[in-house]
């Protein structure tokens, strides 16, 4: 029973380590595209253009996040890389 223990801590452990950099790159991009839209919309341009380069970077960010959450659960299910998919 301990060693069952052990065995699923230290692959939780070995998952979470797999999980920080993607999960830091995601932060820092999604910060900079934040800060990116928030001066796009201060900026005294045509509102359309406002608006245009503000969604943009909105929508990077939405799929970022999608990115970030199917390489956690590829990271979870165990699986390493994705060419074993082709």
């Amino acid at each position: 029973m301990e060693s069952n223990r052990n065995d699923f801590e230290e692959r939780s452990l070995k998952h979470k380590k797999k999980m920080v950099a993607p999960i830091v790159i995601s932060v820092v991009i999604i910060v900079y595209y934040c800060f990116f839209a928030a001066v796009c919309i201060v900026m005294p341009i045509p509102w359309i253009a406002r608006l245009l380069f503000g969604i943009i970077p909105l929508a990077l960010i939405g799929v970022i996040i999608y990115v970030l959450v199917e390489r956690i659960h590829e990271i979870r299910s165990g699986e390493e890389d994705d060419l074993s998919k082709y």
